[in-house]
């Protein structure tokens, strides 16, 4: 009953706001990201280093496991979007990191809770050793692909033996309009954070190639990257600001900086505090810079970390914490060491 009166009263908020004394409805779409951590199959893919996962390796991954994994990761993609939206919409677009194979994407999106609303995928196999990769779920029915595009990461000579994610880029349409979506998965602390920055300059650069065939193009940047929002790489590299105000024509606007440095609050916990990778940020089409209130076309509305109880656990050393498959070498049944994270997207109805 709680939760109808809820949904009731955003629809109201939504659904029928007066502005400028005239009475108008709009249209809400969530735009989310989740990294699946480690969402392998029981097979070997030829070249890759996914022994790990397989029923004779380390984490002993038998079907068994997979099959509750799966399970556990379309209960939270089936859920994100829905504290505003009904259940039966949930997300438009949701950006995947730490998938193996188209394999494991059809098995994804065949389990019951996404499989009603009809999800599609977008997915190029990319170089990484492990295998894993990004990719984008998309509900074709308010959704359509124009095409999809691997970019790979470069890096330098001498460096030229090492192989990671791509930034897979994916347009299409929206609410009648051109949007595109490049999803990212950066490369990893373990490495230095001149890797990051690379990736930074590197994504910017796939953005403003986009706006350059089409300025009218509203582009989404998502993925786990590996920095929090403040970070040089996020920042300077990619030039994500904090404000909305602040955003310049060739930039971005961050809406996770105040969530990690005003609210306090991230998507994955390390040693005892919060850090915010996995971000989503919006080119300058997508925003109102001058504080209007202008929905004519598809525009930020609000944001969100996707939490909910059974995401964290509940007891031992790391109470508090995101709820992983496994930890310390044990099968948790969990689903991530990450927690979503959702963008609105509105525009008025003509």
């Amino acid at each position: 009953m709680k939760r109808s009166l809820l949904f009731l009263m955003v629809l109201l908020l939504i659904g029928s706001v007066s502005l400028f004394g005239q009475q108008k409805k709009f249209s809400l779409y969530a735009v989310g990201f989740y990294n699946q951590e480690n969402l392998f199959d029981t097979c070997h893919d030829a070249g890759k280093n996914d022994y790990e996962f397989l029923p004779t390796g380390s984490y002993h991954w038998n079907g068994m496991k997979y099959t509750h994994k799966l399970h556990n990761m379309a209960q939270v993609l089936a859920e994100m979007g829905t504290d505003i939206l009904p259940q039966s919409i949930g997300c438009t677009l949701i950006g995947l990191s730490e998938v193996e194979n188209d394999r494991v994407l059809n098995d994804l999106v065949a389990q019951e809770p996404l499989k009603t609303r009809g999800y599609k995928f977008c997915h190029i196999e990319g170089p990484d050793v492990r295998g894993v990769d990004c990719a984008l779920l998309y509900n074709p029915k308010l959704f359509s692909v124009r095409n999809v595009k691997l970019i790979p990461y470069i890096y330098e000579p001498k460096d030229s033996a090492r192989k990671t994610r791509g930034f897979i880029t994916v347009s299409g349409t929206l609410a009648g309009e051109h949007v595109t979506v490049i999803v990212n998965h950066w490369p990893s602390r373990f490495a230095g954070s001149y890797y990051r920055e690379r990736a930074g300059h590197q994504c910017r650069a796939v953005k403003d190639s986009v706006l350059r065939e089409d300025p009218l193009c509203k582009v989404i940047i998502m993925g786990d990257m590996n920095d929090d929002p403040t970070d040089k790489s996020m920042a300077e590299a990619l030039g994500a600001r904090q404000e909305i105000k602040d955003v310049k024509d060739n930039e971005m606007f961050n809406p996770w900086w105040n969530t990690l440095v005003k609210d306090g609050t991230g998507t994955l916990a390390y040693n005892g505090s919060w850090n915010l990778f996995d971000q989503i940020v919006l080119s300058p089409g997508l925003l109102n810079r001058d504080g209007s209130k202008d929905y004519s076309t598809l525009k930020y509305y609000k944001h969100q970390i996707f939490r909910r109880d059974y995401l964290f656990q509940t007891e031992g050393k790391y109470k508090g914490t995101p709820k992983r498959t496994t930890a310390g070498g044990v099968w948790l049944d969990g689903y991530s060491d990450h927690l979503p994270t959702i963008v609105y997207l509105i525009k008025e109805q003509k």
